[in-house]
């Protein structure tokens, strides 16, 4: 079974200085059929103005994957990191037994668009960590390039979770197939660009939900960048 999940379907919030798309419950949003696919709990998609963004505020047992697509997001936490992270890179911060952290765009004029995904964990109360790491587009170009996982295969950043992310760009004649265990499931968001993915034609935003398919089938892209994901189910 697929499920689409068009993207004005999302909860929406705008702040001001914050302007939020939620795939899953969040914060004041709030849909008893949209609490998580498997152990995938969040994805916001997130715009924060020029010199605004996230105070210090705490987690705790939570694998935390940030991904941006335009501008920087400046990261600071308590287990003394500081980084900007930019277009092309993949952030992971396990929570575990707790953190606390803030995310700033730190440029003045510049808006900075990202994503904000939470994994539940098959573990809970490790000891808190953080990775970051590039994937030049050479390496998602036509291609599915895996970009988490729980063994960090390929390079990937390590999650505490049997899932698995991926990242592609797609534009007119480029195709890629991931093949899906039985019994596991599937997440499919469009970053942004237009794709058809088996057989659905999506626009930014839009996402599809596989539930006992075999495949995911990306068949073709206008400027796509996609992130999919191979999931548990939840005991």
């Amino acid at each position: 079974m697929i499920t689409l999940r068009a993207t004005n379907e999302r909860g929406h919030a705008n702040h001001g200085w914050l302007d939020s798309w939620h795939s899953f419950s969040f914060a004041g949003y709030h849909d008893p059929r949209h609490m998580h696919w498997g152990p995938l709990r969040v994805i916001n998609e997130d715009r924060v103005q020029a010199g605004q963004g996230f105070g210090t505020h705490p987690h705790q047992d939570m694998e935390i994957i940030s991904y941006v697509l335009e501008g920087a997001l400046a990261h600071r936490d308590s287990m003394g990191n500081g980084a900007a992270i930019v277009p092309g890179e993949v952030q992971r911060m396990s929570a575990g037994t707790g953190i606390t952290h803030s995310e700033y765009n730190h440029d003045q004029q510049g808006t900075t668009h990202f994503l904000q995904i939470w994994i539940i964990p098959s573990v809970r109360g490790v000891t808190p960590s953080y990775e970051q790491k590039a994937y030049p587009d050479a390496e998602k170009r036509g291609r599915l390039r895996l970009v988490a996982s729980p063994d960090g295969t390929d390079g990937s950043v390590t999650i505490h979770q049997d899932a698995r992310m991926y990242a592609g760009l797609f534009d007119a004649g480029e195709s890629a197939k991931l093949a899906l265990a039985p019994g596991r499931l599937a997440y499919v968001h469009v970053a942004r660009g237009k794709a058809v993915v088996n057989g659905h034609a999506l626009s930014a935003g839009d996402a599809l939900l596989y539930a006992d398919e075999t495949h995911v089938d990306v068949e073709q892209g206008t400027g796509a960048e996609l992130l999919v994901f191979d999931l548990p189910r939840l005991q």
